[in-house]
């Protein structure tokens, strides 16, 4: 496999484990990058750009773009701590302060923090909306708003895998009067230099490759890629929390239909290039080149202080969750403690780490079965971490 793009001295580690993904984990197309201090150290890209594209006909380039599922998550929370810094939202407040209709079924207690760190209790909803329905933002928080919660606000977590898109977006529309699409435009990604996008416009649908399922080999090395059994087990109760949540939006949206990419869905359908997603996590924790910087060293700690641990209600492991942000852990490994960013589901991972001063991102077109934890992510962190000793 031809990788192209650039290293720093001493991150050639990465390249390597990059190369490997390819030769080793089954990668079909990706991307990776790693900022240090806010200049970029690692710049790497290879494969086909179309999932279904063995034969490279359409190879990754500068610019690719690829949907990153959850990793969207990341970028709402970061619009809703801006708020927070500039004084438009206090964390502290009920979220009915900002959304008076979002009081219905036993929620005028839900906090804004409760929110982003998912205890607000609604991962589900007990209709499911469409596609066509989830896309529209009025139907989506209508549908939040009216849902009863399934645990009492507050007092327990479980992960928002769709919901957190309504519950993110409506309130970032109450604050600021704007789409949640056109404010991440207009006061992250074009201040920083960002290429994500929540919506995909026309002009850039282009640069987006196809995504599609990526079957991932039993065992490398032999470590078993396959999932503990109380998770499959949960995956594959259509009664259980886990498929629940994740069903909140069914049938499946075809995730390569330009309308669905159009769509602003905060929990699942931003797309952004490997730089995109790392230059973002530069700017939550210091200056980057040629961007501003998003984050006070007071926001940034907000980000990542703890505020849900323990077992999760809908991944069924243990999972650690900042305001908006997982944190490092068993089921989600970051770089360090004080890591803190975001994976997506089946690929997709960006994060920030104050103490090294590293930001990361790195978006795939071939999805596995994983949630939180990809192997071939997981190799790349394990490469930067090895680069840094």
């Amino acid at each position: 496999m031809d990788v192209n793009g650039t290293v720093a001295e001493g991150f050639e580690p990465v390249r390597e484990a990059f190369a490997a993904n390819f030769t080793l984990l089954g990668e079909r197309g990706a991307a990776v990058a790693v900022y240090r201090d806010g200049h970029r150290v690692v710049d790497l890209w290879a494969g086909a750009k179309n999932v279904e594209d063995t034969e490279g006909t359409a190879p990754w380039e500068p610019g690719t773009a690829q949907i990153v599922r959850s990793a969207t998550k990341g970028v709402a929370a970061a619009a809703l701590l801006l708020l927070h810094q500039r004084g438009e939202l206090d964390l502290d407040a009920p979220v009915g302060t900002y959304w008076p209709e979002y009081k219905a079924a036993g929620k005028e207690h839900t906090l804004v923090r409760h929110l982003l760190a998912h205890r607000a209790g609604v991962p589900v909803l007990d209709r499911p909306l469409t596609p066509a329905e989830a896309a529209d933002p009025d139907l989506g928080a209508a549908a939040v708003a009216a849902q009863a919660p399934v645990w009492e606000p507050g007092t327990d977590h479980g992960y928002h895998a769709q919901t957190y898109s309504w519950l993110t977006g409506e309130l970032i529309r109450r604050i600021t009067g704007r789409p949640v699409g056109e404010w991440i435009a207009q006061e992250i990604a074009r201040p920083v230099g960002a290429d994500l996008w929540l919506g995909l416009p026309e002009p850039e649908q282009a640069r987006a490759g196809r995504v599609g399922p990526a079957e991932a080999p039993e065992a490398v090395g032999g470590l078993k890629t396959r999932p503990k059994r109380a998770v499959a087990e949960a995956y594959a109760d259509p009664d259980s929390l886990t498929r629940r949540a994740f069903a909140a939006i069914t049938p499946l949206p075809d995730e390569n239909d330009p309308a669905y990419r159009a769509a602003a869905l905060p929990a699942s359908n931003g797309i952004a290039t490997a730089d995109g997603l790392a230059r973002f996590y530069a700017s939550l924790i210091g200056e980057v080149d040629g961007g501003t910087r998003l984050f006070t060293p007071e926001t940034r700690e907000l980000a990542r202080g703890e505020q849900s641990a323990g077992p999760d209600r809908v991944l069924v492991v243990g999972t650690r969750f900042g305001l908006g942000y997982m944190l490092h852990g068993a089921a989600s490994p970051l770089l360090s403690p004080g890591s803190f960013g975001h994976p997506g589901r089946g690929g997709a991972l960006a994060f920030a780490d104050p103490e090294t001063g590293i930001a990361f991102g790195y978006v795939t077109n071939g999805f596995r079965k994983s949630v939180t934890a990809d192997p071939r992510a997981q190799a790349l962190v394990r490469a930067v971490r090895t680069a840094l000793a």
